[in-house]
């Protein structure tokens, strides 16, 4: 898998939870969980289940910071 996206984490499928039309992918890397939403279309194509390999792929053009 190639990519121009520089931020490529590796980690394992928590879960997935599908709604009507979109999808809450929860992948662990390395103990902090990212969640996705993305399409069920997207999650079937794509073959996803709990316990497999997947990267979070992150390009953004903002970040939002915020603090206590």
């Amino acid at each position: 898998m190639k990519l121009s996206a520089r931020n490529q984490l590796k980690g394992t499928v928590k879960s997935v939870t599908k709604g009507q039309t979109t999808a809450h992918v929860e992948i662990d890397v390395g103990g902090t969980v990212l969640t996705a939403s993305i399409t069920n279309e997207a999650v079937d194509a794509l073959g996803l289940k709990v316990g497999q390999s997947a990267y979070a792929v992150v390009k953004a053009s903002d970040v939002m910071v915020g603090v206590d």
